[in-house]
């Protein structure tokens, strides 16, 4: 369906990630298990104002308002919880369905009994009603699509085509057909927040027993978010991720961190606090003190930003989804402090 598939000026097509179309009997022995075919599209569109939007799977998500640079990456949930690896959208008209669905027939690859049972269900031979001709314009029919990457349950999305009219929601019995939630769950996957190199002071090497300084650039660690909507349905959802705090793990146990516990939290919008002359004897907000040098080699740094994320959809509805975190490793030299015999 045009409304499903067209948004803005189409820029170019970046991927087509699908399971293979079936057109064997091996393959289509496979249907059952996979659904309605599992395919998931992706292209980038561009509004008249210039704002560039990715569809994937019948979804379309804007990004204008997500993290950029070269540093960017996606979060990881602090829990075992995952975005869904498959999910329900809006597929086809009715003539969609049938344009796609009879050559399939046709072809006689898949024997004249799933045929037939095939024709019979959407009511095929009915020229006036047959695929729910009769309610064009007053719904479509879903279908599944899967995560490009294929992550475990990926396939999990094996209802055949299902009927929806449009306002109504869709049957309670298919998981992950989108709705508010389920978009604010795949906008998450889309999230991506900024690397999380830290600043030092001192900068190029730090002494053993001396207290480092670390902190982050309010600046660059600032709310991001996605939005994902579905066009053929007015439904919509935007998940935010806000920075709260800063994990510092030194590389090697001979170590203490400011705090103690490692996580810094963030305060008025800066993770941590820049160094200045004089606050040599100060202890340091956010930071680290190294008890032995790193010799001739390094020590690797991690600090990990975990981001609390919730989101917002149509209908008021709003919640809660898992923290996510994101971090990187530096390496810090750590030199013996030299005394001079005289």
């Amino acid at each position: 369906m045009s409304a499903v598939r067209t948004l803005g000026r189409t820029l170019t097509v970046l991927a087509l990630v699908c399971v293979p179309v079936l057109v064997t009997p091996s393959a289509f022995a496979e249907r059952g298990k996979h659904g309605s075919n599992g395919q998931t599209e992706q292209r980038a569109d561009t509004g008249d104002d210039g704002t560039v939007s990715v569809t994937v799977g019948g979804v379309v998500f804007d990004r204008s308002k997500n993290g950029s640079g070269d540093s960017v990456g996606p979060v990881k949930s602090s829990t075992s919880w995952s975005p869904p690896a498959c999910w329900y959208a809006p597929k086809f008209n009715p003539q969609e369905l049938q344009d796609y669905l009879e050559p399939i027939w046709e072809a006689e690859s898949t024997g004249y009994e799933w045929d037939a049972k095939q024709r019979e269900k959407y009511n095929a031979k009915d020229e006036k009603k047959g695929f729910n001709k009769d309610k064009t314009g007053k719904g479509y029919w879903w279908g599944s699509y899967v995560n490009k990457s294929f992550p475990p349950g990926w396939d999990k999305c094996d209802t055949d085509y299902f009927w929806v009219d449009i306002g109504d929601p869709p049957p309670a019995d298919k998981e992950n057909a989108v709705t508010p939630k389920v978009l604010a769950e795949l906008a998450y996957a889309e999230i991506r927040v900024p690397g999380t190199e830290v600043t030092l002071a001192p900068a190029e090497a730090t002494k053993v027993n001396l207290p480092t300084w670390a902190w982050l650039d309010g600046a660059e660690f600032k709310p991001v978010s996605v939005t994902a909507s579905v066009e053929a349905i007015p439904i919509t959802a935007t998940a935010t991720a806000e920075p709260v705090s800063l994990r510092i793990e030194p590389g090697t146990p001979d170590a203490e961190t400011y705090p103690a516990s490692g996580v810094c939290e963030i305060k008025d919008g800066r993770i941590g606090a820049p160094y200045e002359k004089g606050k040599a004897d100060d202890t340091p907000a956010c930071g680290v003190k190294y008890l032995r040098s790193s010799g001739e080699g390094t020590f690797p740094l991690q600090a990990t930003v975990t981001w609390e994320i919730h989101w917002t959809g149509s209908g008021g509805a709003s919640g809660d989804l898992p923290d996510g975190t994101f971090g990187a490793t530096q390496d810090v030299v750590v030199q013996e402090i030299q005394a001079v015999n005289r």
